[in-house]
């Protein structure tokens, strides 16, 4: 739990309006209530407690942070108050007026006054030694000049001596001890001058008010301020544990990973976390007619010119170019609604809605395909998902994330075990799962646990409420598997070329329990079914007869088997799947190549 700062009350100042009578500044208590933290900014709320007093009044809010979006700021009132008028203002000052930020800059100063006085003692200490070596310098030749005239008096010299070694050997401890103390303290100006930047938002010098005229009945009342604040945003998090036994249900620990850099520490707040998109435009943009132009590629109406490229380019890399110059132009339209630049930013969406129709025009089925199904990151497309965290938190500004809990999930998991032998020898354990909850889950990265070890990260898809998924726990290592080409033959049928494949999948489990297993393999598939025909032969053992499975994949010419392995199956007693396929094609037809699609 993080400390709670002096800084949880900020300065209300009222000021009376009438012009007669002298300005007086009261102090009323105001503190952040709520915050909703959406993908690129966050809806502060602070509520404002007005004195007793009736009338018209000013009220100017503060330190409001660097961060915040000038054009967002808006009061609300009540029943006993009267909001008239709510405006953002800037203001120069001696010095940052927030508690916290004082005593580091007071703290910064005092270390460098010391530091200067440190380093004026490590020039006494340097003089010192050079008047040292002169000393002995002269010595030395004085001695040999005595010794030459046989004058040499020898308790004086080694008294002098000594001398000359024991201040040396005390100003060279004194150096040592100057120069780690000089650098303790550069350590410590730099670390205190890295939180005064957090805390005070990198500007320490102007302060940022919003002020607000109210008109208000007798009697104690509170006001709303809200406004939105840049360099916030949150986003998805999960840890799924799963026990060893198959009855355990699977818990999912549903987090939020938090950027707070506002400058601004949000204290004891209600926290909510929302993937809606806050516009500050009340009207739609118009939407503008589309004019078509012609061109080669690589001038304008080509496709070069509208991603924005030069000279030959792959078409793939055309649909990322074009989605690109898309995105930043809806990002800049966002920046100029809330900068309140409605004609620019109606104009960037109808730029960026043109990019996408002339993509349209690029796109081929199998882009479609990859592109299909719902985006990746959903904070910013797709349905509006709303969580509100049921206990109060803090919320320090500050560099690093900050993760929370959203909510702890209990999953009932069907359990069972994959095998890809053509791609690995690994065998996975996997869990099918269904949304049984009330809440959404959206896309995001997920460590897995297994009982309390770490088995891997992956990928959380969208999960609407009641919709299955499945997920991974990691390899099984007493479980194996491998794959092997038994024999090929080439015959000819007529006109045409027929080969023949036998291959053999063995199976082995080392385990004390029975297991489920699907084994999934594949044939050649080619669009152009009548120059090449593939035919699946069956083994021993029947392919899945799941529907989804027959529906969607079988058409595609993969093969999936589902078994059951016996406890210590391995060796000779190794499950074994025997399949035979055969490929028919014209005698005069060479297959160029295989690409998985």
């Amino acid at each position: 739990m993080f400390r709670t700062l002096p800084a949880l009350l900020f300065a209300v100042s009222i000021l009376a309006t009438n012009a007669d009578a002298e300005d007086v500044i009261k102090t009323a208590p105001s503190k952040i209530s709520t915050v909703t933290v959406y993908q690129n900014t966050a809806l502060v709320t602070r509520e404002v407690t007005l004195p007793e007093a009736a009338g018209q009044m000013e009220v100017v809010v503060s330190p409001l942070p660097s961060a915040t979006m000038q054009s967002s700021l808006y009061a609300e009132g009540s029943e006993a108050v009267r909001v008239l008028s709510a405006r953002y203002r800037t203001r120069a000052i001696a010095e940052d007026n927030r508690e916290e930020v004082r005593k580091l800059e007071t703290e910064i100063k005092a270390l460098q006054r010391t530091l200067v006085e440190l380093e004026a003692d490590m020039k006494g200490v340097a003089l010192n030694l050079g008047f040292n070596a002169k000393l002995e310098a002269f010595t030395a030749a004085t001695l040999t000049t005595l010794t030459e005239k046989g004058q040499l008096d020898s308790d004086k010299t080694i008294l002098l001596a000594n001398h000359i070694r024991d201040s040396r050997a005390k100003l060279i401890k004194e150096e040592v001890k100057l120069k780690q103390t000089i650098e303790t303290d550069q350590q410590r100006i730099a670390f205190l001058t890295r939180q005064l930047q957090e805390k005070s938002g990198g500007v320490s010098r102007t302060e940022r008010d919003a002020v607000i005229v109210v008109d208000k009945k007798a009697g104690v009342a509170t006001i709303k301020l809200n406004y939105l604040v840049s360099s916030a945003t949150w986003r998805p998090q999960y840890k799924l544990r799963a026990a060893t036994k198959a009855n355990d249900p699977v818990t999912i620990e549903y987090l939020a990973s938090v950027t707070q850099q506002t400058g601004e520490d949000w204290p004891a707040i209600n926290l909510v976390l929302s993937t809606a998109q806050p516009l500050l435009n009340a009207a739609p943009p118009d939407l503008k007619s589309l004019e078509v132009s012609v061109g080669l590629p690589g001038q304008p109406g080509g496709a070069m010119h509208a991603a924005g490229g030069k000279g030959e380019m792959p078409s793939g890399k055309v649909l990322e170019e074009l989605d690109k110059k898309s995105n930043s132009l809806r990002q800049e339209s966002k920046a100029n609604y809330d900068s309140k630049n409605p004609h620019f930013a109606a104009q960037q969406q109808n730029d960026a809605a043109a990019i996408e129709q002339f993509r349209d025009l690029l796109v081929t089925k199998d882009d479609m395909a990859k592109s299909g199904g719902l985006q990746d990151n959903l904070l910013g497309d797709g349905p509006s998902v709303t969580y509100r965290l049921k206990t109060k938190l803090t919320l320090p500004s500050r560099s690093d994330d900050q993760t929370l809990e959203i909510a702890k999930l209990d999953l009932a998991p069907k359990f069972y075990y994959k095998a890809v032998p053509l791609l690995t020898t690994h065998v996975y354990r996997l869990a099918d799962l269904t949304n049984s909850t009330d809440m959404i889950l959206l896309p995001g990265e997920s460590s897995m646990y297994l009982d309390s070890d770490f088995v891997g990260t992956t990928k959380m898809p969208f999960v609407a409420v009641g919709k299955p998924f499945t997920v991974g726990f990691g390899v099984d290592p007493q479980l194996q598997v491998s794959r092997k080409l038994v024999d090929k033959t080439r015959a000819t049928q007529g006109g045409n070329q027929l080969l023949t494949f036998t291959y053999k999948i063995l199976l082995s489990s080392y385990k004390t329990v029975p297991v489920d297993v699907q084994v999934w393999d594949r044939m050649p598939h080619a669009e152009a079914m009548q120059t090449i025909g593939t035919t699946f032969i069956m083994g021993a053992t029947e392919l899945s007869k799941d529907p989804l499975y027959v529906r969607d994949e079988k058409p595609k010419n993969l093969l999936r088997w589902d078994v059951k392995v016996d406890p210590k199956q391995n060796g000779e007693k190794a499950l074994a799947i025997d399949y035979d396929y055969k490929m028919e094609l014209d005698k005069n037809v060479t297959i160029g190549s295989f690409l998985s699609k």
